[in-house]
């Protein structure tokens, strides 16, 4: 089957390649994909995440054509969309139900798609936080996948969303989706919570700005710059901070699943910011690299 794999000698890291259909385990349903979504992170950081020759994609949704033999999981011929650690940008994928979430036939599949990533990760992390309720909530990187994401849900928690983007450029439309405010860099006021999707200068700054109990996580590493935070002069400003590094937790069908129900009820938009064929793929990327897309990319195989 064709498929999109890791190659550290190729523009971009990625190519096409023709590989063996995957083999479903017994809890696994296989997927015919019908489209796939990018996710910065998994491009970025490919060489520490894959192998050469390995078939990348997080998110990928389609029909299922084989249920798990398990008896678990949606019966074949459902729309699902799934969330996997590879695999999803190829033609077959084999997803284990537990991460896989049914899609209902009026919900387009590629804003189905362009969930389960970033969508999960920023529903983990706004919970994370705790109760946010009437309280100053920064998000760092708020144009990108996750970031707009966060965005929503933080605001839809009760949160005072302060988003802080790279240009003011870059903040088309973060208002409509649930900021209050909207910065380039870190905000003058204190907040309680940072979401923290770049790294470097910016968390360090975002996270002097955490008021005495408040928590920053470092979620995303965009500016793949070091993050360099003095404790001791914080300590001498006293007060009780927290910084933690922060990563998703399976498994995800059921968030994805929550997720889908957002989107159903056009209570969550997935902000697809590029959509095209997978033979585009290397737009795709060079648009992503280049911040040249507000939200999500979303590749089309079929359909």
């Amino acid at each position: 089957m064709r498929a999109l794999v890791y190659d550290p000698d190729a523009a971009r890291g990625v190519r096409f390649a023709e590989v063996d259909e995957p083999r479903p385990l017994a809890s696994q349903a296989l997927i015919k994909v019908e489209v796939a979504s990018l996710n910065f992170g998994e491009l970025a950081f490919s060489a520490r995440q894959l192998r050469p020759g390995q078939v990348f994609g997080k998110d990928a949704a389609g029909v299922v054509v084989r249920a798990a033999s398990d008896g678990s999981g949606p019966p074949e011929g459902a729309r699902v969309t799934s969330f996997g650690g590879t695999g999803g940008w190829a033609e077959l994928r084999a997803v284990d139900t537990a991460d896989l979430a049914v899609v209902p036939d009026h919900v387009d599949l590629g804003a189905a798609g362009a969930l389960p990533a970033a969508g999960v990760t920023a529903l983990q992390a706004v919970r994370r936080l705790g109760s946010v309720l009437g309280r100053r909530v920064l998000v760092t990187g708020a144009s990108g996948g996750v970031g707009r994401f966060a965005v929503q849900l933080a605001a839809r928690a009760g949160a005072h969303v302060v988003a802080s983007v790279g240009s003011l450029e870059r903040a088309e439309g973060l208002r409509r989706l649930g900021a209050a405010e909207i910065v380039v860099g870190p905000p003058t006021d204190p907040v309680f919570g940072v979401l923290d999707n770049v790294g470097g200068a910016l968390l360090a700054e975002a996270f002097e700005r955490l008021e005495d109990g408040g928590i920053a996580l470092s979620i995303g590493w965009a500016s793949r710059e070091p993050t360099v935070i003095d404790f001791e002069e914080l300590r001498m400003l006293g007060g009780r901070r927290r910084l933690e590094p922060f990563g998703v937790s399976g498994p995800f069908g059921p968030d994805v699943a929550h997720l889908i129900q957002l989107l159903e009820r056009e209570e969550l938009d997935p902000q697809i910011g590029w959509r095209g064929p997978w033979d585009q793929v290397g737009e795709a990327v060079d648009a992503l690299f280049g911040r040249r897309i507000q939200g999500k990319a979303v590749l089309v195989l079929h359909g």
